[in-house]
């Protein structure tokens, strides 16, 4: 992965993809932690990462959301569009891009990593506050803030291991049967 500030000498005519940009996955986490944490705040690994699962992961999210709130069943396939793709990991769905964009966040001083008993909590520090509404002024980032929002809704409450367990028992083939590192699809 790649920061756009070390792209200058790479030739114009290669193909870059946001999925390979470090920019890209830290600003989806500030974002993250801005919509769906709780004052800038979320408590553990597990659980900011299953709730990046859903927001990239539209469809599945759909899924899991009907399960605890049958009214709120969209029919399956109109959200299929992955943002970017994560792997089958001890706990269920992971970016090994995590500990870098989490890294590079903590040393630009946007986020705090702090351990609390087992977990870690991350938190947006004052200035990846202010970093994170002006993201989320720009037109660019409306449907991503949308999706965040409606995960907060029906998740921003529950425990990561509460949504590692609700993954594992929806998407037994697509995520618990998939070998550790395995991307998973649809």
């Amino acid at each position: 992965m790649k920061s756009l500030a070390h792209l200058g000498s790479q030739a114009a005519s290669l193909p870059l993809a946001a999925d390979d940009i470090l920019e890209f996955h830290a600003a989806r986490l500030l974002l993250l932690m801005h919509v769906c944490g709780t004052s800038g705040r979320i408590d553990g690994l597990t659980k900011m990462a299953k709730l990046d699962f859903f927001t990239r992961y539209p469809d599945f999210f759909e899924v899991a959301r009907a399960a605890i709130e049958p009214s709120a069943a969209v029919p399956p396939g109109a959200n299929d569009a992955v943002e970017s793709s994560m792997v089958r990991h001890h706990y269920g769905p992971w970016d090994k891009r995590y500990y870098q964009v989490l890294g590079s966040l903590e040393a630009k001083q946007l986020i705090t990593v702090t351990k609390h008993k087992q977990s870690f909590q991350i938190a947006l520090s004052p200035l990846g506050k202010e970093r994170a509404k002006a993201l989320a002024a720009r037109r660019s980032f409306q449907d991503l803030i949308a999706r965040q929002r409606e995960v907060k809704k029906a998740f921003g409450s529950k425990s990561g291991t509460f949504l590692k367990d609700l993954i594992y028992r929806l998407f037994d083939k697509e995520v618990s049967k998939r070998t550790l590192g395995q991307v998973i699809t649809r």
